[in-house]
């Protein structure tokens, strides 16, 4: 979704008092539980709830939101109160050593059962900021850094089962990055990976209400087979929405879920992020349609 630049135009004194306190809000619930770490955009799209909780309808209804306040407002809301939000990442959260287990030492010569590729890079730096790296044992690189390190792909293939996950936007940019990690690595002459799309499609956005904008033009290109004839639909009419319309908790419960197989019943340990975002519903939505 293209968002405009701040224009640094002060808001009037009514309008900014109500931002300021829902923005307030929104931080509180974007790092619930257990102190989460989240980005800007994580916390504008939380603060669209919070001004417009149309997002609690019936999941057996389908929509998508409109954004209540534009981005530009909530960006001059942040700057006069960044020092009062003390889950935000920096607008360059850096992907951090030791994200990436595979990448210390002898490590390479073990075989890696899974990795995890996110369209953005500020979501990767997130998902890392809040250790799931090391609750998931899970590398975690953002799409920017493909192609993959050559020793991080034999580590995959020599666990023998490897799955790559790729995490995206429900947007065309979105299914480009996860046809870009199938090309690159689901037919590769040297061997086969398994590559699996999390997610997120248009239905799972639908199903959460999430806060959807709209790209420069219509997406007319192909489009994965597994989605639904009113996907296609939703997408032909330039719809999208970001992987960070998602609450940060919700976030975390889900992609660890499924980086992890899933639950396993009761005999399965909690590990402590699962604690941490044990009051977030089990949402199940970043499987992919054909999955």
């Amino acid at each position: 979704m293209t968002v405009p630049p701040p224009t640094g135009r002060p808001l009037g004194r009514p309008l900014g008092a109500l931002l300021d306190g829902a923005l307030s809000v929104a931080a509180d619930r974007a790092g619930a539980p257990g102190d989460l770490r989240f980005t800007e955009r994580q916390l504008y799209y939380e603060l669209c709830r919070v001004l417009q909780p149309l997002h609690a309808g019936p999941r057996r209804i389908p929509y998508t939101l409109a954004p209540p306040v534009r981005y530009a407002r909530f960006a001059a809301a942040v700057e006069r109160r960044r020092a009062e939000l003390p889950g935000l990442l920096p607008a360059s959260a850096p992907v951090v050593p030791g994200s990436r287990p595979a990448a210390e030492g002898d490590l390479y010569d073990y075989g890696l059962p899974r990795l995890l590729v996110c369209q953005s890079r500020e979501i990767t730096g997130m998902l890392i900021a809040n250790d799931l790296h090391l609750e998931a044992a899970c590398p975690i690189v953002p799409a920017a850094e493909l192609p993959l390190d050559p020793r991080l792909v034999a580590a995959l293939r020599r666990a023998g089962d490897a799955v790559v996950h790729v995490l995206h936007d429900a947007s065309p940019s979105g299914l480009a990055c996860f046809e870009q990690v199938r090309a690159g690595y689901a037919a590769a002459p040297d061997g086969p990976l398994r590559v699996r799309s999390m997610g997120l499609v248009p239905r799972h956005a639908a199903t959460l209400h999430l806060t959807s904008g709209r790209g420069p033009q219509p997406y007319r290109g192909p489009l994965p087979a597994g989605l639904r004839p009113e996907e296609h639909a939703w997408l032909g009419s330039g719809r999208t929405v970001e992987l960070a319309a998602v609450a940060p908790a919700r976030l975390l419960h889900s992609v660890i879920r499924q980086v992890r197989g899933g639950g396993t019943g009761g005999g399965e340990r909690r590990a402590p992020l699962r604690r941490q975002v044990r009051s977030a519903r089990a949402a199940g939505f970043l499987t992919w349609p054909d999955a």
